[in-house]
């Protein structure tokens, strides 16, 4: 799974955006500023960076010039009202690969972002490993401890989804929105059946948990890491 950073200031916007490329299957992390989008880079490797300019306190510039200290080759694009040329001009010197203005179709945006990850070698990871458990995205197959997991599609789906985005929480809501089409009369019970399905047919892999949190949803935590 390709893993994408936002650093959009508008937040309504920034939600927008992660919502569209999580449904495209990438994992999407959103920063409101540079500071917290580097907070989250001390976490995790991106393979992507979208970043406006006009960003409080450090500005998008300023954000690609330390980027590209800390990585040469990281693809950062900037998606910006800005359209002069001086603009332009001073974030391709600075080193981005890509220059967007707003507003732009989100299909657009995500064109731009896979041409750039095609030119930089990064082709998205389809399979994922938590302790003696691999999922393999493309053939919708689970094997635990070298065991075939009988996982439906949808459980399947849920589960990558989980532990592909390991420590973040997901309302009931949010993942009946994901995995059961608007149509479907299923109520949010569906989730907690779902749930308890895939903990019994987990429960011999020792890499991850499904915990709930009380009053929200569920998470998957990877062992070894500290919960929440």
């Amino acid at each position: 799974m390709i893993h994408l950073l936002l650093i959009e200031d508008d937040k309504p916007l920034n939600e927008s955006i992660c919502f569209f490329f999580a449904e495209e299957g990438f994992a999407a992390d959103g920063a409101l500023c540079a500071e917290e989008a580097f907070r989250l880079m001390e976490r995790k490797r991106y393979d992507i960076v979208i970043t406006d300019v006009m960003l409080p306190q450090t500005d998008g510039f300023e954000v690609a010039r330390l980027l590209r200290v800390f990585d040469p080759n990281l693809p950062i694009i900037f998606l910006t009202a800005l359209d002069d040329i001086r603009s332009k001009e001073k974030g391709y010197d600075i080193g981005i690969d890509d220059y967007l203005t707003k507003p732009v179709e989100l299909s657009e945006l995500k064109w731009h972002v896979q041409a750039l990850l095609r030119r930089a070698g990064v082709s998205r990871r389809q399979s994922l490993t938590a302790g003696n458990l691999t999922m393999d995205e493309a053939a919708h197959s689970a094997r635990c401890g070298g065991q075939e997991l009988p996982l439906t599609l949808r459980e399947f789906r849920i589960l990558y989804h989980l532990l592909s985005h390991a420590g973040e929480t997901f309302t009931r809501g949010r993942l009946m929105e994901r995995f059961w089409d608007g149509t479907s009369e299923s109520t949010l019970r569906a989730v907690d059946v779902y749930i308890t399905k895939l903990r019994e047919k987990t429960k011999d892999c020792d890499g991850f948990e499904i915990v709930t949190v009380r009053g929200l949803g569920y998470k998957a935590v990877l062992r070894g890491e500290e919960q929440a």
